[in-house]
């Protein structure tokens, strides 16, 4: 049953799903005309919403981009591709291929979502190169690996959770701090990450198709490139010898791993997206060796960025257009106006979801629902740590419908979003069957 549900997913998707900046621009419009209709703005309301927002996550996109480049310039050092390939051979069947790529994104990005959208899709495609000839149909592979990003927003970077234990947050007059231990390291937080790592896996590798709709990674698309004879010391220009030393990498390199030293023993800071990015960067300056290798490897990982580049701005307009016009608070006002104290942290799951096709990001959604969905939960008697799980939850969820955070991974994997749609929504399906229940039920 799972391979039928999944074929036919796939065919639908791959038929009617547009390109990602495609689905961008529908939503967008989609955003426009219901700001209109629900809200009552005029034309040029929504215009104005969409504008001023459409640069407003330019940080954050210069931070994935960062992300995408760092991971895959590390991934090029000899020792990273070593330990890529020796986590790869443990997959010699399609089944256990499809299910190990599941199973390092839960983990990965369990412990940060950043490394671990990168870190894994660069696994599969060393998995895919690895079982060549073997039958393993790549697309499924990539989709079982983001698949296992459904649970981020309850792992050690989950954007909320972390920031209501934050002194100085926006609502800490409201509600105080939150520590972790009742919301990521409470059972609403680590009892379903723990159901969908022992299921999910199987739920995707149960949908690997028949030998004869299999499609393989093509290898030329990823095939290495032969090493271009390097010119005699004694040949070198002043600049290629610069460029050529080792010692410059060096020094650089031992300068950034002494910052990383001080920023987490002495500053005491914790992991983001910077600090990962300044970690990949120095530790790919030094594994390279030389400047000209991190260059060549730099200039090849600029490839992957463009979806980033392009596409985010609208989604960022997007944005824009749900929070000013108030479209994403009535939507979330309209959930809490039904919800009773038992059902508001599943009512928040749901609603989460849906307002996170249009705002695909954990801490700008929390900062759009969270101060609707707390002074709910203060009126009706909800619990406070399980309405911000149920919100971190549902952010996560229909990320499996939403192509804004696949396009990092599938910038590396070469695949078009139409490609690992039919089998996300699988993951979407049961993910959000699992997570109900045990939100309701924890």
């Amino acid at each position: 049953m799972l391979r039928v549900l999944g074929s036919a997913f796939s065919r639908f998707a791959k038929k009617w799903l547009p390109d990602a900046l495609i689905f961008a621009i529908i939503l967008t419009l989609l955003t426009f005309v219901l700001g209109m209709l629900i809200q009552h703005k005029s034309p040029i309301d929504m215009i104005r919403y969409m504008g001023d927002g459409f640069w407003n996550l330019l940080s954050f996109a210069m931070q994935m981009c960062l992300v995408l480049m760092t991971g895959h310039i590390l991934a090029q050092t000899k020792p990273m591709a070593a330990i890529l390939r020796t986590i790869a051979k443990a997959a010699n069947t399609p089944f256990k291929a499809v299910a190990l790529a599941c199973v390092v994104m839960i983990i990965t990005s369990y412990l940060n979502w950043g490394f671990g959208l990168i870190f894994t899709s660069l696994l599969a495609i060393e998995i895919a190169k690895n079982m060549k000839g073997k039958g393993l149909h790549y697309p499924l592979l990539v989709a079982s690996a983001y698949s296992g990003f459904l649970v981020w927003h309850a792992g050690l970077s989950a954007s909320a959770p972390l920031l209501v234990n934050t002194k100085g947050h926006f609502l800490e007059k409201q509600i105080g701090l939150i520590p972790v231990s009742q919301t990521i390291f409470s059972p609403v937080g680590y009892v379903p990450v723990l159901v969908l790592l022992f299921t999910l896996p199987f739920i995707m590798a149960g949908m690997h198709p028949k030998k004869e709709e299999v499609i393989e990674v093509d290898p030329s698309v990823f095939a290495e490139k032969k090493e271009i004879a390097k010119k005699k010391w004694s040949d070198m220009t002043p600049a290629e010898k610069m460029e050529n030393s080792p010692v410059l990498s060096l020094i650089i390199g031992l300068i950034g791993l002494v910052y990383i030293f001080y920023y987490f023993f002495v500053k005491g800071g914790s992991l983001d997206l910077n600090i990962l990015n300044f970690i990949f960067l120095m530790i790919g300056l030094l594994l390279h060796g030389t400047p000209k290798n991190f260059i060549n490897a730099a200039i090849e990982a600029g490839k992957t960025v463009w979806g980033v580049v392009i596409q985010f701005p609208f989604y960022a307009g997007i944005m824009g257009m749900m929070i000013n016009s108030g479209l994403a608070a009535t939507i979330a006002n309209w959930f809490a106006s039904f919800s009773t104290a038992r059902t508001l942290p599943l009512f928040s799951y749901w609603s989460a979801g849906l307002i996170n096709l249009f705002v695909p990001s954990g801490g700008g959604q929390w900062s759009v629902q969270g101060p609707i969905m707390t002074q709910a939960a203060q009126q009706i008697g909800a619990s406070i740590p399980k309405v911000v799980m149920g919100v971190a939850w549902g952010d996560a969820w229909t990320n499996m419908i939403q192509p804004f955070w696949a396009l990092p991974l599938l910038s590396v994997a070469k695949l078009d979003i139409r490609d690992i749609m039919g089998y996300c929504v699988m993951a979407l399906i049961w993910s959000g069957v699992v997570t109900s229940l045990l939100i309701l039920i924890l």
